[in-house]
């Protein structure tokens, strides 16, 4: 290049970085922009909106605002002052007082912020005539949460101050405000909250207000929180939890054609409005510190269990898929099945020495028929890691195993064992379908949470789709119409394949485990099952009493209730399980109860000698091994 040439190129360079950077700095970066709070005598004083309502899928009024008032400290206008007086008239003492203001004065000596939260309109009233007293003090309104029905705190989660993690990643937020934790609330932060109003006060060398800074041209005016309605069905939804008192466990509900979630119960659980006002803190200890109980665990979403015998009904769909069985292929029963060297799988079918078909498979629930399903499909293919992929592709095709992508900020995935799995717990390459035959049941490796069955049902129930489980159903004045919720997924299993499993599922109801949970007027399919419930204390395994699980679809045709019960400790399946959710269907397509002997027995049932048991047997192997 001319060395002329090279002088003009040095300098169109240096000029193109200087553009451009004078073009970040005054158009695209605001750090030099004009704010008010970089002129030391200015003060923002903030004006909250109303939080949005939450309402449920009819409309009744789920949560609600309440007016709550804080002590707020600008710590720079602060002016000597009686301590020991002021602390009286907030009933706190001489050591909060230090705290909340040194921590005030870590955060902003200038901005204002929470110096006692939460006042009640007594407090209120009888602090508002004094504070003139204390200047840097004053008290300003804001909303806190009411729950009227005291319903549904894993649903809907609670709000609280924002942490220091979320101050470093969202500048809207200043320490001391409220913010979404858990839930809907966590999850629609953005909508509820609204936009908060600021006025810029100017003040004097004497450090006295005397009127808005530059006649208001800064100020904002708080917009409200948009109200949100939900998909839950809030009677259905407080009925559950009724049915499971004095019980552990999850249930979920969905409407199979569209994928929204009816009730999401887990228990023990606890009432939403524990976590509002001055006795949240204390509260939140004893609640998140409950080890025993867990009643900050939302079962439905995050508890994985073996899903037990309703997962039978995904080995025939498989089986039937790749053509290892058609609906007429019989098995065998010798009270189980005896596989490898000696091993033996028992089954309580009661069919001995006789032919066993797909339909009398299902409503028997014979464990030597599904093992043989099972062997024959993985057995299908030249090598065992071939056909555990097909097997685990075909699975995790109705959602389990993975996150479903609902609308909720907690969960788990669940596991559904594939080739690699079994290739890193057995490096040597010694295993077949034998090694793994427990999958054929719902027990070994396979792990399901309550939300994931209640979702392969709703699939089932679509005789092969569904869409992905939501809690939201309309925003404001919008109604949801997000492609993720709206576009169904299907599964690999061809539609034919699956009305022999139906036809097995309405005979579970109709002369099989759970005909004595029948309705009058309404086909239920369904399916009962025991899953094993182990726990490790100090390393060393241990079982306990089994849980009852259940999932039903109803009715047959054009289903309009999908739902997945699993209680803890609970023996069987048609023990509880099966009884809940016939009861919830009941309630959910008549909107009334008839079978009341069976409602009285499911409402005042108990399990909590199970646990206890189960806790003592825990302590004692804890402090045995010690």
């Amino acid at each position: 290049m001319p060395r002329n040439s090279l002088l003009y190129f040095l300098i169109l360079t240096v000029g193109l970085v200087f553009i451009s950077r004078l073009f970040y700095l005054q158009v695209i970066n605001d750090k030099y922009k004009q704010n008010p709070l970089n002129n030391s005598a200015v003060t923002a004083k903030y004006d909250y909106p109303d939080r949005g309502y939450i309402y449920d899928r009819h409309g009744k009024l789920l949560v609600a605002n309440q007016s709550s008032y804080d002590v707020m400290v600008i710590p720079r206008d602060v002016e000597p002052l009686d301590t020991l007086e002021f602390c009286s008239l907030l009933k706190i003492t001489k050591e909060d007082f230090l705290k909340s203001f040194h921590r005030a004065k870590r955060y902003s000596p200038r901005i204002p912020s929470i110096f006692l939260a939460q006042l009640s309109k007594d407090d209120y009233a009888f602090l508002q005539e004094k504070m003139y007293k204390y200047k840097g003090f004053y008290i300003q309104k804001r909303y806190l949460r009411y729950y009227p029905n005291s319903t549904s705190s894993n649903v809907l989660g609670y709000i609280s101050e924002v942490n220091e993690n979320t101050l470093r990643q969202n500048s809207y937020y200043q320490m001391g405000e409220l913010v979404g934790f858990m839930g809907v609330e966590k999850q629609y932060e953005n909508d509820l909250r609204g936009k908060k109003g600021v006025k810029f006060i100017q003040k004097n060398r004497f450090n006295k207000e005397i009127g808005a800074y530059k006649n208001g041209v800064f100020d904002t005016l708080s917009e409200p929180g948009k109200d949100i309605r939900l998909t839950l069905d809030a009677e259905l939804q407080m009925y559950t939890e009724k049915l499971m008192s004095h019980k552990r466990g999850g249930i979920v509900a969905i409407e199979p054609s569209t994928g929204e979630i009816l009730t999401l119960v887990t228990t023990p659980s606890y009432n939403p409005n524990m976590m509002v006002g001055r006795k949240r803190s204390k509260n939140s200890v004893m609640l998140f510190g409950d080890t025993i109980r867990k009643p900050m665990l939302d079962r439905s979403l995050q508890a994985q269990y073996p899903p037990g015998s309703p997962f039978k009904l995904i080995n025939a769909l498989v089986g039937l898929q790749e053509d290892v069985i058609t609906e007429k292929t019989a098995f065998y029963c010798y009270h189980g099945y005896r596989y490898g060297r000696g091993a033996f799988m028992a089954c309580h079918c009661k069919i001995v020495g006789a032919p066993i078909s797909l339909n009398t498979g299902i409503y028997r629930s014979c464990n030597a028929y599904f093992a043989n399903v099972y062997r024959r499909t993985i057995e299908k293919y030249s090598t065992p890691s071939e056909g555990m992929e097909a097997w685990s592709n075909h699975v995790k095709s109705f959602g389990l195993g993975n996150y479903l992508g609902y609308d909720l900020p907690s969960g788990q995935k669940g596991l559904i064992p594939n080739a690699a799995y079994y290739n890193r717990a057995y490096p040597n390459g010694r295993w077949k379908a034998i090694t793994t035959i427990s999958n054929a049941i719902g027990q070994g490796e396979v792990l399901t949470t309550p939300i994931q069955l209640a979702n392969m049902t709703a699939a089932i129930a679509n005789r092969g789709f569904y869409y992905t489980p939501h809690i939201i159903k309309k925003i404001g004045d919008s109604i949801i119409k997000n492609e993720k919720y709206t576009k169904p997924k299907y599964t690999t299993i061809d539609a034919e394949n699956f009305e022999p499993v139906i036809d097995g599922m309405l005979a579970v109801f109709e002369k099989g485990t759970a005909r004595m949970s029948k309705i009058k007027d309404i086909e239920i399919c369904g399916k009962t099952g025991t899953a094993e419930n182990f726990t490790r204390v100090n390393g060393k395994r241990i079982q306990f009493t089994d849980h009852s699980t259940f999932i039903a679809f109803a009715p047959r045709k054009n289903p309009k209730i999908a739902i997945a019960v699993f209680v803890e400790n609970g023996y069987w399946g048609s023990r509880w399980a099966a009884p809940i959710a016939s009861l919830m269907i009941e309630k959910y397509i008549k909107g009334t109860i008839e079978r009341k002997a069976l409602e009285e027995r499911m409402l005042n049932g108990s399990l909590e000698e199970e646990y206890a048991k189960q806790l003592e047997i825990e302590t004692y192997v804890a402090e045995k091994e010690e």
